[in-house]
């Protein structure tokens, strides 16, 4: 669904750093990475001529192995952060069975070579676009939804005939050994690889000359990830994040609000790329907001502190450095002057941080200065419209933007004074699971984007083909350059333009 993304750098892993000197294990899974990806070379033109049916079959296997461990699944993800069995349902097999679902209805469709007109000056042609697979592709992905993150693009990178190698995330290991084991029970390693470690097997994957790299993350590794490919020109795509800013206007439905944020900034603990992770509410709204979120608070988690951490609905922070530096910016936060309306409570040993919600928040408070990731919500208050879209657009570009609002020419106003990687009106989240629409980010948030045939296309190359089937009208431009033919020629050209 979602993946880290901007986070103070206690957190940010160091996965790309130089190693002075590597572990005998990590030496020899260094060595596997260079045979498997001599071995996935040699194999990529026969999987990039793979037919529409071949490829599906391939899917196919992996929609059964999902749907037969979807139990493993579920309890290796809840050992690595205590998430509910109905998130791992929700947010990961459900999406990436629908991704599998749409994808294999579709391929044969995508596949399909597109015509497109010629030009009436380059009659007695004919063009069109063939997909390719691009040819071995790296896919590194985040521990946030160490499932589905990994999932999607694979998906695409096998519907698009590639080869694949993948970097599951050291933070979640029970889910990661579980991918391992998966990939290698449904794929040979000439076809997809899985690839368990630190940063060491990162650093290495990213020293051969992959076709395409494909990051999930957060900004300062995709640069790392960018830098990398930029050495052998391959085309990459980044999947990062951002603050992802919430205007609810004087029309909003204020409980439905409550509902949809409540949910959207506390699945996963808040550890979402595309959760909200600031409000903009009317001065006057204020208070009827927090009242409608409390009680919300309240009937999906318990009414008390001990209830809420007792909670099997509610998953734990990754680590402890993720939970010392939420507990840091919310205790920082507290003592500039915001006022803890619920939660606060932070637990190191559990690691557990409550669903928080604060007011009296300004701008400059530090849980404003970069993505929370975490379940903790800043509420802020405006007059004008104009000073929200000046503080939005001053930060880096959001993954999502979230309206709530009943009044159609507001939302457009929003879309109009606002930019980001996608935007939902009066929900949260839903867009990532619609395979029709792309996802991605703009700017800091990210570059390029899938999901469905957004996916497929990411990880082709759209190969340029013209057919001369009889003369060409453009011999009459062929040297030399003087007589009536060539005069006749210019001047229909130009009757054309």
């Amino acid at each position: 669904m979602t993946h880290p993304s901007r986070v103070l750098e206690e957190t940010e892993p160091v996965m790309l750093e130089a190693v002075a000197s590597l572990l005998p294990q990590a030496t020899v899974e260094v060595d596997r990475i260079r045979a498997v990806f001599e071995s996935q070379r040699a194999n990529r033109w026969n999987l990039s001529r793979s037919t529409p049916a071949e490829r599906i079959a391939r899917l196919r296997k992996l929609r059964e192995a999902i749907i037969a461990r979807r139990e493993q699944l579920a309890e290796a993800i809840h050992q690595d952060f205590r998430k509910p069995a109905m998130e791992v349902e929700l947010t990961e097999i459900h999406p990436t069975l629908e991704e599998l679902n749409h994808t294999v209805k579709h391929l044969k469709s995508w596949m399909k070579p597109k015509r497109v007109a010629t030009p009436l000056t380059l009659k007695g042609a004919s063009s069109h676009v063939r997909f390719e697979a691009k040819g071995v592709v790296v896919i590194l992905s985040p521990w946030n939804y160490p499932f589905q993150l990994l999932a999607a693009p694979l998906i695409a990178a096998i519907a698009a005939g590639n080869a694949v190698m993948l970097k599951p995330s050291e933070k979640t290991p029970h889910t990661s050994r579980f991918l391992a084991k998966l990939v290698r029970d449904v794929y040979p390693e000439n076809e997809v690889a899985v690839f368990e470690g630190g940063a060491e097997v990162a650093e290495a994957l990213l020293q051969h000359p992959f076709d395409h790299f494909f990051f999930t993350g957060n900004p300062n590794i995709g640069r790392k990830v960018m830098m990398a490919a930029t050495k052998f020109l391959s085309s990459v795509t980044l999947e990062l994040g951002g603050k992802s800013p919430v205007i609810i206007d004087e029309s909003a439905n204020l409980k439905a609000a409550a509902e949809a944020l409540a949910w959207g900034k506390f699945v996963n603990a808040g550890q979402t790329c595309v959760a909200p992770d600031y409000i903009y509410v009317p001065a006057s709204k204020q208070q009827a907001f927090l009242e409608a979120f409390k009680a919300v608070l309240t009937r999906f988690y318990g009414e008390t502190e001990a209830e809420r951490q007792a909670s099997p609905d509610f998953a734990r922070v990754v680590d402890p450095a993720a939970w010392r530096r939420l507990k840091e910016v919310l205790d920082r936060t507290v003592a500039a002057g915001a006022k803890v309306e619920a939660g606060g409570t932070a637990d190191g040993p559990s690691r557990y941080v409550s669903p928080t919600v604060l007011s009296g928040v300004t701008t400059r408070m530090p849980i404003m200065e970069g993505e929370i990731f975490g379940p903790v919500l800043p509420v802020l208050t405006y007059e004008r419209r104009e000073e929200v879209y000046a503080h939005i657009n001053e930060g880096g570009k959001p993954l999502a933007l979230y309206v709530f609002s009943q009044d159609s020419k507001m939302v457009e106003e929003v879309l109009q004074h606002t930019t980001s990687g996608g935007v939902v009106v009066n929900n949260v989240l839903i867009h990532v699971a619609n395979p029709n629409l792309p996802f991605g980010g703009v700017g800091m948030s990210g570059l390029g984007n899938y999901h469905g045939h957004y996916g497929f296309k990411t990880f082709s190359h759209e190969r340029a083909v013209m057919v001369q089937w009889m003369k060409s009208l453009a011999a009459v431009f062929f040297p030399p350059y003087r007589g009536k033919a060539q005069e006749w020629a210019s001047r229909a050209t130009r009757m054309l333009e």
